[in-house]
């Protein structure tokens, strides 16, 4: 262990977490080249937040460097009273420096500034004497940390038990490095290029490669995806073929094969609608397309089939699920074919069925096809319900014979590369690269290429929907069947493609990386620095779900890679996720999870380095309520292993992955943002303090780090999550924490505890309000927006030192009828005018501009602040959504917490708009601002 000096470095001081926020939210409208299009992987971390936290890691905050600035003083003649003054001003000016790399460095349009890079790797090197540490992620993943560890100029090590994750960790920073620089091998690469930077040799191999690919499966099996035949007795390429699952009619006076359809939609582009109209003829089923807006499906006739049941097109009969459970698991669900999508010169074009295409589909399912088993997790694996219980059901014949035919298509590939290579680099090992990523492509391909994929109606540019929308394999019933030739989603063009650019947008000049399937419990970490992202508890069953791609992956590559594809499904055993239905139920997945936890952080903790923090990210929203309090299993176990084997929370920042508008538009709560965590080895002889002492520092720690993130770019649904961070470095600074009793405080009880003093800080906020705000908070915590007896309001109201007559006054109350309620958002128009209201209280302006959000737009509400500003303070605006949305969360009004969630979350923008505004002052005569800000 080493025994150098510690440094404060700047992730444990100050990062400028809103500009890293704000790139690491942009991140996931980026696709071209973005490393997560080389393949699915899930849960993955933001790549500007992975490197900015790696830079943070490593420099040193300049309040380490006190020594240097006044010895810089002292040469430069600043008199030593002036001294202290000065140190602090460029200690400053350093930190602005250094937060300006970083907030360079998040931006994903400075990839190729090698200035900006070189500055960066320059930090890194004047605080580690030279030699920075090695990074290690032992839970690597996707690989997000490792490759951007990569691109910082560190020796990255990738680990993890899923040999899915190993293989993308491999091509993403083990293969390239070994060719950087040279040229491709195909025999049509590129003529007359001289210069090949960093991996675009390996990526055009990739795209010729791909394409010889393609052709040859075309020779093969072209037959089998014919074109369409439009009315002018032209021929188009089919885009999918849309089915619907049929299972038989339980009313004997029916029996017809009756189509399972979520939704009858194939296009809402305006004036270019599309849908599906069912017709019964002579005992079965037609369906013809329909085009007038006039006869569209509504929310009341769209799709036959829902939670609750189906519907019979025929005979109106509703069909329960279970028994289309019973018919399924009996093998007598069947299929349909609804639709026809082409390719046209400028939208999709839809056609009905024709005898041509249902005969193409008809083909014999090939004799090697993977035969794995779908787990038995009801959760999130919903096929087997309905008797669809091995990988190989996840497709159609077709399907098994395409994927199929370019999984033998790989090793194929890979002989041609051999005789390809020339003499600047081993032909085997060039020749196995380019087969690997021969084989990430067509693991894509399978992800359209299945009969759970789906087609999506809703976007701009319709399209076949992967299987993966959520973290889980669902049951689909009306599918679409991509065609792999044809030029979209689902295509072998498109994945080549996307494989090819995520190559050519990979960090250059880098060190070798290495990328290892091992336990993380198991992995050395001598000499090397932690960043990881592991595993949330049970929110995600990788090795479960990433057999949906490790069977096409083992059939392609297996000789390739025979150290990660010698079994026939991912290793499940020692995966460290809670899945009760491996670990015999809740309790023992909790245990197997509590276990496997504190063996990683104990194994750590053997080699930590002492000069640098580790970094630990983490996210995880359930939570437990007792008599006792509020704590969350997730963050329980994972506090526990560190805390157990002597880590000190050194610092937390809450790291936000999600655009505004996206959280907008969910319409959810879902937390928003990981927690990113630094961690020291725990100093030897750290002391006891007794709980109420514990209490003590936490109410006068909490309330400034609370202000500090509500000030900053949380949002409200995130914050106790957040402040468990700063809880967490009180309480782990000790050996123990001492009940009354004499026994230690444990992990949940200062969860529960943290979260206690978490709820009287936003309460004491509540005494900066107006008196008015004040009783509408009261009111709102005790009947949400429902009527009481007047008499109680009026009690309530003397005790606030106010009146039900100014209350009435504010706007914010009705009272009638011997009752009294807040007004809710319901009740409120959109024209409302604070610059018009002769009585405002806080509480009205708050409700008002989140209602406004949620309705109309940025502008909206960002015009009712501006309006207000020079009644009402915008902070406090701010400061009482985050009280509103806690008290919300208690009453459980979801719909409540939303709209003061999405107010505090899209804090940024509203400002934005509401100075705009107060510049501008004449808005009223402008108009109404729109969702961007714009005047209409």
């Amino acid at each position: 262990m080493s025994t150098g000096v510690e440094k404060r470095k700047l992730i444990e001081v100050s990062i400028p977490l809103e500009a890293i926020n704000e790139q690491a939210a942009r991140e996931k409208s980026i696709r071209h080249g973005h490393p997560s299009t080389l393949h699915l992987w899930w849960a993955r971390r933001p790549l500007a937040a992975a490197r900015c936290v790696l830079f943070a890691q490593l420099v040193d905050d300049p309040s380490s460097n006190v020594d240097e600035f006044r010895e810089q003083a002292r040469s430069e003649g600043v008199p030593e009273p002036e001294q202290d003054a000065w140190i602090e001003s460029k200690v400053e000016e350093r930190r602005d420096y250094l937060h300006g790399i970083l907030t360079d460095l998040a931006n994903w349009d400075n990839l190729n500034d090698e200035v900006l890079w070189g500055r960066a790797r320059d930090e890194i090197m004047r605080s580690t004497g030279g030699k920075p540490p090695a990074i290690a992620d032992p839970f690597a993943g996707g690989g997000a940390i490792p490759l951007e560890a990569q691109r910082l100029g560190l020796e990255a090590h990738a680990s993890d038990l899923n040999p899915v994750a190993v293989l993308i960790n491999r091509a993403m920073i083990e293969i390239p490095p070994k060719f950087a620089g040279l040229p491709p091998v195909h025999p049509k690469a590129s003529s007359g290029r001289f210069s090949w930077n960093g991996s675009e040799g390996l990526a055009e191999d990739v795209r010729r490669y791909g394409e010889w690919m393609r052709d040859e499966a075309e020779d093969r099996i072209g037959t089998l995806y014919p074109q369409a035949r439009l009315e002018d007795s032209s021929e188009a390429p089919v885009i999918a073929w849309i089915w619907a699952r049929t299972v038989t009619c339980p009313n004997p006076a029916c029996g017809i094969e009756m189509p399972l359809v979520r939704s009858w939609w194939l296009g809402k582009k305006k004036g270019k609608e599309a849908y599906i109209v069912p017709k019964v003829v002579d005992g079965r089923v037609d369906f013809k397309i329909g085009h007038e807006p006039s006869t569209a499906p509504t929310s009341e006739n769209d799709g036959t089939v829902g939670r609750k049941g189906a519907t019979c097109v025929a005979c109106g009969s509703h069909v329960e699920l279970k028994y289309i459970r019973v018919e399924g698991q009996g093998h007598r669900m069947g299929e349909q074919l609804m639709a026809i999508v082409a390719q046209g010169k400028r939208s999709r074009i839809y056609l009905p069925v024709d005898d041509a295409h249902i005969e193409s589909a008809s083909v014999g399912r090939p004799k090697s096809v993977p035969h794995g088993e779908l787990p038995k997790n009801p959760r999130d694996f919903k096929t087997p319900n309905y008797g669809m219980t091995k990988y190989s059901d996840l497709f159609t014949n077709r399907q098994l014979v395409t994927l199929t035919t370019f999984s033998d298509l790989v090793g194929e590939a890979r002989n041609r590369v051999l005789k390809d290579v020339g003499g600047d680099r081993e032909p085997e090992a060039y020749a196995n690269a380019i087969a690997t990523y021969l084989a990430l492509i067509v693991s894509r391909m399978a992800s359209k290429i299945s009969n759970i994929a789906s087609w999506d109606s809703s976007r701009t540019k319709e399209g076949v929907r992967g299987v993966f929308a959520r973290q889980a394999i669902p049951m689909t019933w009306d599918f679409a069947e991509a065609s792999p030739f044809a030029n979209s989603g689902g295509s072998i063009e498109e994945d080549v493609e996307r494989v090819a650019l995520t190559l050519d947008k990979l960090p250059k000049h880098v060190l070798e990386g290495v990328s290892e399937q091992l336990d993380a419990a198991s992995k050395n970490f001598a000499n090397t620095l932690i960043s990881t992202d592991p595993p949330y508890y049970d929110n995600i069953g990788y090795s479960d779900l990433s057999d949906f791609f490790y069977v096409w992956l083992r059939k392609s590559v297996r000789k390739v890679h025979p150290d990660l594809f010698g079994s026939m499904l991912v290793p499940k055993d020692e995966e460290l996720v809670a899945n009760q239905y491996r670990h015999d139920g809740t309790k023992g997945a909790q245990k197997f999870f509590e276990d496997g936890f504190r063996d990683v952080f104990a194994h750590a903790r053997e080699t930590a380095l002492e000069e640098f923090p580790i970094t630990v990210y983490y996210a995880f929203k359930q939570a437990d309520t007792s008599e006792s309090g509020t704590a969350s299993t997730g963050w329980e176990t994972l506090l526990e292993g560190m805390v157990r084997n002597r880590w000190q929370v050194t610092s937390t920042w809450p790291m936000r992955s999600e655009l505004t508008n996206r959280m907008l538009a969910s319409g959810t709560n879902a937390l928003a943002s990981s927690i990113v965590l630094s961690l020291r080895p725990r100093k030897a002889n750290a002391g006891v303090i007794d709980k109420r002492q514990f209490r003590d520092e936490l109410l006068a720690e909490l309330p400034d780090k609370l202000r500090e993130m509500q000030q900053g770019t949380i949002a409200p649904v995130d914050l106790s999550q957040a402040a468990i961070g700063p809880g967490m470095a009180v309480y782990s600074k000790y050996d123990r924490i001492l009940d009354a009793d004499g026994s230690s405080v444990t992990v949940r009880q200062a969860l529960q505890l943290i979260n206690t003093v978490i709820d009287e800080v936003l309460d004491e906020q509540e005494s900066d309000f107006d008196s008015y705000t004040r009783w509408c908070v009261k009111w709102f915590a005790q009947f949400g927006f429902s009527p009481a007896a007047y008499g109680t309001a009026e009690t309530l109201a003397s005790a606030m030192n106010t009146s039900m007559s100014g209350l009435a006054r504010s706007g914010a109350v009705l009272s009638s009828a011997g009752k009294v309620r807040l007004y809710g958002p319901d009740d409120l128009d959109s024209s409302y005018r604070p610059d018009k209201d002769n009585s405002i209280s806080l509480w009205e302006i708050a409700i008002r501009s989140a209602t406004a959000l949620d309705r109309v737009g940025i502008g909206e509400a960002g015009r009712i602040l501006a309006q207000a500003s020079d009644r009402v303070d915008p902070t406090a605006v701010k400061e009482l959504s985050f009280l509103a949305f806690n008290l919300a969360e208690k009453r459980k009004d979801s719909g409540t917490a939303r709209l003061f969630n999405a107010l505090a979350t899209s804090w940024p923008d509203v400002t934005e708009v509401m100075n705009d505004f107060r510049q501008n002052n004449s808005v009223g005569e402008q108009g109404t601002l729109d969702l961007e800000g714009e005047y209409v």
